[in-house]
This record gives structure tokens, C-alpha cells and sequence, in this order.
């Protein structure tokens, strides 16, 4: 299973550059300009996922809360967005987004589950106030389906991750036992780099 999610998390990043983030809605439809804005922007796809490592790490009700608030707080700051409404610091919050969830991940901190929604959440406002700010020409309500869509398939990602880490725990194997933390630990500097960028 590593051996096949190494190559395919290695292709992921590779792809992931600012020329990929935004397509143009006349071109390929608001729908795709808003599902691949996650796709295909580092800083989007990397809490994403790590939002999905989280949550597994969590266990039970964090697996659906931790994904719905995130999603359900992205559409209201993309709302806010829309409506003309300012939120300060949105980009700086975005790249704090990547090295705090990734730091949450790599170090396994174990919150009570309202903690970690009102956490991902506040994030997830900043990151849908970006989405509505960069929408352009699209159509807002086929681009925030998009965006949420690609959101959620990249939060089920990191549960699939997560999960198999977890369930590999009395594995012998130390590589088993590391996954999520390791990943959460590539975010980190993954975000650190882009701060520093």
C-alpha cells in the first residue's frame, strides 16, 4: 500500500503550482475552475489532507465532524466573500493553516472534538474567504460546488490514510506505525516552505 501511495502523494506535488490553481471558467466551466482551485494549490491540498489525517488520528465522530465543519465553514467565509465582506490576514492564516494542522497531525494531539471543529473550522472560513476572492468570472454556485466537492474528496483521502496508519498500529513494522505523523511532519515543512517562499 505505501509503496503505490508514495509515487501517486509524489505526482500530487509535483503538479501543485499557482499556474494549475486557477482555471478559466470559460474554458472549462465554474464547476472545474472550483474543483481543482484544492487540487492544485500546495497550500489548499496540503491542510485538506491533513484535515483528513486529523480527524483519523481522532477516531469516530472527529471522521465526519472534523470534514463537515471544515466544509460547512468554507462555504460561509466563500459566502462572505461574495457578499464583499473583508476578512484581515487571509493569506497569512492560510499558510499558518498548513504548518498548524500539519503540527497537529505529526504530533498526535488528542483534543475533545468541539476544540478540533472550531480549530478546522476557523481555518476553513479563511480558506473559502480565498475561493470567493478569486472566483472571477465563474458562476458562484457550480465553482463553490466544485471547490467543495474536490474539499471533501481530498479530506477522504487523508481519512483513508489515517485510517490504514491506524489500523496498522500492532503492525510490527515502525514504517506502519509513523505514516500519519510522518505525513503531518512533511506538512510542516511543506508550509514552512511556502511561509518562507
Amino acid at each position: 500500500m505505501i509503496k503505490k501511495l508514495l509515487p501517486a502523494g509524489g505526482i500530487l506535488l509535483a503538479l501543485s503550482s499557482p499556474a494549475y490553481a486557477h482555471l478559466n471558467p470559460a474554458e472549462h466551466g465554474s464547476f472545474m475552475a472550483g474543483a481543482t482551485h484544492p487540487l492544485f494549490g500546495l497550500d489548499h491540498l496540503l491542510v485538506m489532507v491533513a484535515v483528513g489525517l486529523w480527524a483519523a488520528q481522532e477516531g469516530r465522530k472527529a471522521i465526519v465532524a472534523l470534514p463537515a465543519s471544515f466544509v460547512a465553514m468554507m462555504l460561509l467565509g466563500f459566502g462572505l466573500a461574495l457578499t464583499g465582506m473583508a476578512l484581515p490576514y487571509v493569506e497569512p492564516v492560510i499558510l499558518s493553516s498548513v504548518v498548524g494542522l500539519g503540527l497537529l497531525v505529526a504530533l498526535a494531539i488528542r483534543l475533545p472534538i468541539g476544540a478540533c471543529m472550531m480549530i478546522v473550522g476557523t481555518f476553513a472560513l479563511f480558506h473559502g474567504h480565498a475561493h470567493g476572492g478569486e472566483i472571477g468570472s465563474a458562476g458562484a454556485l457550480a465553482y463553490g460546488a466544485g471547490f467543495a466537492l474536490a474539499t471533501a474528496l481530498l479530506h477522504g483521502c487523508g481519512i483513508v490514510i489515517g485510517r490504514y496508519a491506524r489500523a496498522s498500529r500492532n503492525s510490527e513494522s515502525p514504517l506502519h506505525q509513523m505514516i500519519s505523523r510522518a505525513l503531518g511532519g512533511l506538512t510542516v515543512l511543506a508550509g514552512a516552505a511556502l511561509i518562507l517562499g
